[in-house]
């Protein structure tokens, strides 16, 4: 008997080798969607806390600024007594008194309006500022109305009087002015009408 030569090479079947040809194309495209996936991934956490970085600095600025803004704050506080004092020794100085004062009550005077001008320029030097509002229209947010009243000469919903004048620091209210609020001019009185009717009480 004649045996057939063996052949140089296993012949190998086509569908198998299609087979292993797209599990490899498919693995590859699923090992390439994850690392696509944890790209993305990574780029979003890193832009995240950049982010996060960024808001983390701007809030630390600010909160420094506040800071150095509003240090004072408890201090210029307790100062405002002190200004009402001297509003209120000058304010009880009749004007007539002080046209004809002596000297000694001129000079005193003078150096009580002296003072007071100094600590306003002081708090004015570290952010407070004194808050007038005669005239202005009535903001809940900066004054606190402690009545209302007719005012012919002042439109309704303007500060007619002001009782005690306010204080800011920075942007913030340190103290509300303390005011009256026009409510306009009084209404007129209606006439009152005669009783034209004639008739009289019956007597028995």
């Amino acid at each position: 008997m004649t045996q057939k030569p063996a052949k140089d090479e296993p012949e190998i079947d086509t569908a198998t080798s299609e087979e292993l040809a797209n599990e490899v194309a498919s693995n590859a495209e699923a090992d390439l969607a994850r690392l696509e996936s944890e790209r993305d991934d990574f780029k979003d956490k890193l832009l995240r806390t950049l982010a996060d970085m960024e808001n983390l600095r701007r809030r630390t600025e600010r909160e420094i600024s506040d800071a150095k803004a509003y240090a004072v704050t408890s201090f210029a506080r307790d100062m405002l007594a002190s200004a009402d004092n001297l509003r209120r020794a000058l304010e009880s100085v009749p004007e007539a008194a002080r046209s004809g004062a002596e000297a000694a009550l001129a000079a005193l005077i003078e150096g009580v309006e002296l003072t007071e001008r100094d600590l306003l320029k002081t708090l004015e030097r570290h952010g407070v500022r004194k808050i007038d509002p005669q005239g202005e229209k009535f903001d809940p947010n900066l004054h606190q109305a402690m009545f209302e009243a007719p005012d012919a000469e002042t439109p309704k919903g303007m500060v007619s009087k002001v009782v005690q004048s306010g204080y800011k620091i920075g942007e913030r209210v340190l103290r509300p002015a303390l005011v009256g609020v026009s409510a306009g001019a009084p209404k007129p009185q209606e006439p009152s009408t005669p009783d034209t009717s004639g008739s009289t009480p019956s007597g028995h």
